[in-house]
């Protein structure tokens, strides 16, 4: 099974825990905007829900699909927060950010009373940093965050759009994708970097997800959070 086809699966099954009434966090990324569109068939069929979109392109194609949106800044909490994930080690803990939509992906996320990860079966990892970690950064800060990354053993490498111009994101930050090998320890990992004044985020998700929907071959496993 491909795994665009894998993708498809996982967002589908997370079909299942979007019940009418609800508030429902929209990832970004590709297998999130698979389920965004299958949900605005839902919705196009009668299913009454308010999308809380992540990032400023899911929030087009929400809109595009009929979806209502709604924003935290006017108070809800959403019910359920369905997104995709970078990485996915065995404790649910994740690496985000690879489509630069990291910080709004996180409140979202952390708002939400339940969080739902849709991935295809390439994204399971034992240990997390094959792939890069994305960090959110103010531009009048990047060269005292690039030396404090460094510090602590990661190598920091400014990410950049096709045409070479720096990569924006949704809040006007710049983003550096760190390599820190295999990461033995997220947790102190995550507090090391919050500590760094001028990170605004970082794509570590600890302690967030409460299951997992895994598209593996022509099934879907479901992996749920120990505890949190």
């Amino acid at each position: 099974m491909s795994s665009d086809s894998e993708k498809h699966a996982a967002a589908e099954a997370a079909l299942a825990y979007v019940e009418d009434g609800m508030v429902v966090g929209l990832g970004s990324g590709s297998t999130s905007l698979i389920f965004v569109k299958l949900l605005g068939e839902r919705v196009k069929s009668g299913l009454k829900i308010t999308g809380v979109p992540t990032s400023e392109e899911t929030g087009r194609l929400a809109e595009e699909l009929g979806i209502p949106l709604v924003s935290l800044q006017d108070g809800v909490q959403p019910d359920v927060d369905i997104d995709g994930s970078d990485e996915v080690d065995v404790n649910l803990s994740l690496i985000k950010g690879g489509g630069g939509k990291l910080l709004r992906e996180k409140i979202v996320a952390f708002a939400s009373k339940k969080v739902v990860i849709i991935v295809d079966s390439k994204k399971l990892v034992d240990k997390l940093g094959a792939f890069k970690l994305p960090v959110e950064v103010v531009p009048f800060s990047i060269a005292v965050v690039e030396n404090a990354i460094k510090d602590i053993e990661g190598k920091p490498v400014l990410r950049k759009e096709k045409d070479g111009s720096i990569y924006i994101t949704d809040e006007n930050n710049w983003i550096l994708d760190c390599d820190f090998g295999l990461i033995d320890d997220p947790k102190t990992l995550d507090e090391k970097l919050s500590s760094i004044p001028g990170i605004v985020e970082h794509g570590l998700f600890i302690n967030l997800a409460d299951i997992v929907l895994v598209g593996e071959n022509r099934t879907v496993r479901k992996i749920e959070a120990r505890s949190k």
